[in-house]
This record gives structure tokens, sequence and C-alpha cells, in this order.
């Protein structure tokens, strides 16, 4: 659904749909893909469910939940965190009998955010009862888990991207990626609080080379194809052209998204992330380190300026 839709006024995504995407995997496609509303999924081995991702809300974690139900009768034994985004972690807490799993430094963000709650910046959704639930098995490089005979090879991606923190789920068995927020296919990417160089690097060299004949994004429709990797990557150098153009104009980041025609990539739906976007790429051009410390809550505000002073639309 792109951004003009929801100025019209649709206000319901489509029902989430499950796919195999190859045998014994699963994913849990949710649209329109936009704020808060992500992609997640499974695999169903001997011992019982891999899961990769919750939701951002206790109905739809509770869909979720009962998609992986209506093919297997066994227990969720691990669940994965690709990142620490609420969206795909705040429904952490109603996986009862599953070690949670993901990167340390997503633990640490989990915790410093702390469980849902209102948002300044969006309209907010119905989050539900929510504990906080952040991973009590962590790693730096990556961990394998078996699946059966099914490897899954859990990896941070080493260096920030999205985040400081992403990983990818990957089978080689099965040529199947689990990416994460690194690709929104048929929407706008988002770097405020990773590093914009850092996603180029990790979706030209870490991605791109594994040759996944299946990906299944953060956000979007599952891809068979490096085309959503190829225009992801000349989103980013957009960004970075950009960036460079305005800081040597001398105007902050709103007003280089302000004079800028999106153009082929206007149709995207969220198009203020672009000012938080070019906020991380202008620190970074600074000298910031890939995934430095940034005023996030600026960036967000600018953002919301940017949208005509609306709260970001979230349809969750």
């Amino acid at each position: 659904m792109s951004a003009a839709a929801h100025a019209h006024g649709i206000t319901v995504p489509g029902p989430p749909r499950l796919e195999e995407v190859a045998d014994g995997i699963h994913a849990f496609i949710q649209p329109d893909g936009t704020w808060w509303i992500n992609n997640t999924g499974f695999a169903v081995g001997p011992q019982g469910v891999v899961a990769v991702d919750s939701c951002s809300t206790e109905r739809r974690t509770r869909a979720f939940l009962d998609a992986i139900g209506s093919v297997t009768s066994a227990p969720v034994r691990t669940l994965v965190n690709t990142h620490h985004h609420g969206d795909h972690t705040f429904g952490n807490a109603l996986f009862h009998t599953a070690t949670i799993v993901a990167h340390e430094l997503a633990r640490e963000e989990m915790i410093a955010f702390g469980p849902p709650r209102e948002l300044p910046f969006w309209e907010n959704p119905d989050w539900g009862a929510l504990p906080l639930d952040p991973p009590f098995l962590t790693f730096t490089e990556g961990i394998t888990l078996h699946i059966g005979d099914l490897r899954a090879e859990v990896r941070h991606v080493g260096t920030a991207a999205h985040t400081t923190n992403d990983s990818l789920i990957w089978f080689p068995e099965r040529s199947t990626l689990f990416c994460g927020d690194l690709v929104f296919n048929g929407g706008t990417p988002f770097l405020l609080m990773g590093s914009v160089a850092g996603a180029i690097d990790v979706l030209e060299n870490v991605l791109a080379p594994l040759g996944a004949t299946t990906i299944v994004p953060g956000h979007g429709p599952v891809f068979h194809d490096r085309g959503p990797l190829d225009t992801t990557v000349d989103y980013l150098r957009f960004v970075l052209e950009l960036a460079e153009r305005g800081r040597a104009a001398g105007v902050t980041p709103l007003q280089a998204a302000r004079d800028t025609d999106l153009g082929r990539f206007s149709d995207w739906p969220d198009a203020e992330r672009i000012v938080g976007n070019l906020h991380r790429a202008y620190a970074e051009l600074d000298g910031l380190e890939r995934g430095g410390t940034i005023d996030v809550m600026a960036a967000l505000a600018d953002m919301v300026t940017y949208n005509g002073g609306r709260p970001l639309t979230c349809l969750a």
C-alpha cells in the first residue's frame, strides 16, 4: 500500500498470510509492511519450532502463534530476534516455552527502551498486555541452530546497518534467508539507529554473496532474486549523495529532505524516513562511527514535521 493510499483514508491493511517458502520453513507475511507491521516466520523440526521474531502488538503476535499452531502442535522451543526494534520483539513475552536468542546489543537496546507504551511520534495502536521479555541467550558473532537435520545459521552482520545488532537467519540447505529489516521490500528503508554506509556494505558484501533463492524481508513480500537488494542499495546511495549536497550547502537534514524530489522512490510508503536517514548520513559524513549515538528524538521530531506535523501513520 502506498503512502498516497494511506493519505486517502485506506486504514485497514490486508490480513496476514502464511507462506511455506521452503520445505518445513514458513513466512508469516503481514501487509502492508508499514510502521510497526513486520514479517515473522518459523521452521518446524522433530524437537519443536524455531521462530523468527515476534510482532508489535498482542493481537498480531497471537495471530502469529495461531498460524504456527495451524501447521504443528509442537512447542516453540527457540525464538530468534533479528534486531531490537519493538515491531520484532514486543511480543516476545507470549512465547512462554521458548529460549529467546539475539545479539548481545539487541538485549541491551530492548532493556533500555522497555515495554511497549504510548509513543509521541506515531499514531499508537492497541499494544495489548506485553511485558518486557528480552533475550536471555545472546551471542556476539553467531550461533547455529539444529532443527532436526536442518541447519539455521544465525549470524550478526558484522557492522551497524539497520541497527547495531542486525542478525541474519540463513538456511543453507534450503537457500532461504530471513534478513530482518535490512530490506523493506517495496517500502522506505530506515537507518536512523544504524548506518547508511554500513547497510550498503552488508547488502553488497554479506547478503548478496549468499545467493539466496528465497529471501524473507522484515517488511514487504518474499522475493526470489536480488532485485530488491539492488533497489535498496540504490536508495541508500541516493541518501548519501543527498547528504553530501545538503551538508555542502549548509542546510539541515530536514530542509534537504524538503527540497528533494524522491523520484522513483516517491511511491514507497513511510517517505518521512528520508529525514531520519539523512540525520544518520550527515553524522557519518561528520566522522561519527557506524552506529554511533545521535539525537534520535530530534530526528523523529523532524520526521513528524516533514509529515506535515501529523503523527507518523501506524496501522498495526
